[in-house]
């Protein structure tokens, strides 16, 4: 893992197309701007991680209920 310092207005340039800029500095928080190719998916880790739990729920409540209609028969 890389551990860098920036300033606001300052940037660090991940390939040759992708920057990410420190647009505002404000009450213990940071905000980032990313400039990177429209095909390039950027998501929150929090959201990326909520979406696989609930992921990981649905196919075991999936599992669960073929389990009990597979008893049935």
């Amino acid at each position: 893992m890389l551990v860098i310092t920036r300033k606001k207005g300052e940037s660090i340039l991940i390939g040759d197309d992708i920057e990410i800029s420190i647009s505002k500095i404000e009450d213990g928080s940071v905000k980032l701007a990313i400039k990177a190719p429209k095909e390039m998916t950027i998501l929150r880790k929090e959201l990326y991680e909520e979406v696989q739990n609930e992921n990981k729920e649905a196919t075991k409540i999936n599992m669960e209920l073929l389990n009990i209609l597979g008893k049935k028969k």
